[in-house]
């Protein structure tokens, strides 16, 4: 694994609006990308976060993209499927528990994918909230230390452990209203 990315460099910045690009584009195309045969939407979401749009970059980490596609959809305990149950489990939650508990599911252990779960955790949840015509989660400098915090313990916890077992309702409420709170509507398109 690489070290942590800063936040705020360049790249990184790029790359997610080019990952809140793809979430307008899925959203208004009625895409939902935990269906199954569109699950390569989801894939697509953290490789736009680590590499953007660029071929060349792509071309770069195709090495590394191959590992995290095998991981997505091989692992047993934490893989994709286990992301679609918990989402279809979730199913009648308002959007802003189904966003929370997905980005639970996806950042907790083991994660989704081998580097980006942050980022796409935070497109994943923007994208079921752009879907309802809610506002996408924006990190923002004054939101950062609020939400970093419950993923620091999500990432910590266990999928299939008696910890998330009884955590991950608090930790889902939390992140919930933490949403709803931090929602601006200047970021829907008009």
């Amino acid at each position: 694994m690489s070290p942590p990315r800063d936040p705020l460099a360049d790249d990184v910045v790029d790359n997610m609006v080019a990952g809140y690009e793809l979430v307008d584009l899925l959203a208004a195309s009625g895409i939902d990308p935990f269906a199954m045969g569109n699950l390569k939407y989801l894939l697509e979401l953290n490789t736009t976060v680590l590499c953007g749009t660029d071929p060349a970059r792509r071309e770069e980490y195709a090495r590394h993209r191959q590992t995290t596609e095998e991981r997505f959809y091989e692992a047993q305990h934490g893989g994709v499927q286990d992301l679609v149950e918990w989402y279809e489990s979730r199913r009648g939650d308002s959007p802003w528990m189904l966003a929370a508990a997905v980005y639970v599911r996806l950042l907790s252990r083991p994660q989704l994918f081998v580097e980006g779960n942050h980022r796409t955790g935070a497109l994943a949840m923007s994208y079921i909230l752009v879907r309802e015509n809610e506002p996408p989660f924006v990190l923002t400098t004054e939101n950062a230390v609020t939400y970093f915090d419950p993923s620091t313990v999500i990432q910590d916890t266990e999928k299939q452990g008696f910890a998330m077992l009884f955590r991950s309702p608090g930790l889902i409420r939390r992140l919930a209203s933490f949403l709803q709170e931090h929602s601006d509507r200047r970021y829907l398109r008009a």
